[in-house]
């Protein structure tokens, strides 16, 4: 393995970039300081918790910071500080101008699509409800609009069986990450030309919604209610209101598969009792 010697920040919120931290850290790539957001309350307590990557910087001992926004303040700390190049995976908030101009090497963005396919906040959620087999990584150099820069690597994903959001985040963050160590080298030595996207070739995602997870098991088809339980595993998860003596009650998908043209579904979480088998639950209505 070939050791790589830059200084760089790295910006990211989420799962996905946790996982393209431990890739890279693995690969002996660790950043000198991370950028990520604030606590937020979670729960009925509202307790404020910190969101997976600061909770990996500390527990790697990486330099953090949890800017509420990246306004002058952040951008004067930056100007004082030591880097090369700004890596992006999964932020959540948009990087101004100013900031992509400032470092040596750019601005590089880890995106889980071959863009300019699926742009937008839930680039994987919609491959999976779109069943996508054509699927991978783009390592972009970021401007000012979202997930519109200019190609610096793409890497198609062969898949073997169709994956639950949690599986192709992990998946593909890996495989980005890999692809930006193999292609760094070239890329601080200017052996990578950038490449504009065919914008009209784009297509663009919407922000996943609570309400996305709602199933109608009567109207929706079998193999779009199966797409949807994989696509929202993580969150918002996918259930279903059932009537019970002129009461709705909510149910919560926990298991569920498809064989042959069915939705089986195997085990669920009704509102207000324990998780049970389906059957169970069925059982239970009568």
């Amino acid at each position: 393995m070939n050791k790589i010697n830059i200084d760089y920040i790295f910006l990211g919120t989420s799962n996905f970039s946790v996982f393209c931290l431990n890739e890279l850290k693995v690969l002996g790539l660790l950043p000198n300081l991370i950028i990520t957001s604030p606590d937020k309350p979670k729960g009925r307590g509202l307790v404020m918790e910190p969101n997976p990557v600061k909770a990996w910087a500390e527990e790697n001992n990486v330099k953090f910071l949890t800017p509420t926004k990246l306004d002058q303040n952040f951008i004067n700390y930056l100007q004082s500080t030591k880097y090369d190049l700004l890596l992006v995976a999964s932020y959540g908030k948009i990087v101004p101008k100013v900031i992509l101009d400032m470092p040596k090497y750019g601005v590089l963005n880890i995106h889980p699509s071959l863009l300019p396919k699926y742009r937008g906040p839930s680039p994987l959620q919609t491959q999976i409800l779109n069943d996508e087999n054509n699927v991978g990584v783009t390592i972009i150099k970021l401007d000012e609009q979202v997930d519109h820069g200019s190609l610096i690597a793409q890497e198609k994903i062969i898949l073997e069986n169709i994956l639950n959001f949690n599986e192709l985040e992990k998946i593909t963050a890996k495989a980005g990450a890999k692809l930006l160590f193999r292609i760094l080298p070239d890329w601080i030595n200017g052996r990578i030309k950038e490449v504009e996207q065919n914008h009209e070739d784009a297509t663009f995602t919407k922000k996943v919604e609570k309400n996305d997870g709602l199933l109608n098991l009567e109207l929706d088809k079998p193999y779009d209610c199966y797409l949807k339980t994989l696509a929202y595993s993580d969150w918002p998860g996918t259930f279903f209101f059932i009537d019970k003596n002129g009461i709705k009650i909510r149910v919560i998908i926990k298991e569920s598969e498809f064989i042959g043209d069915k939705f089986i579904i195997t085990k669920v979480l009704p509102e207000g009792k324990k998780e049970m088998s389906y059957e169970d639950f069925l059982r239970g209505l009568n």
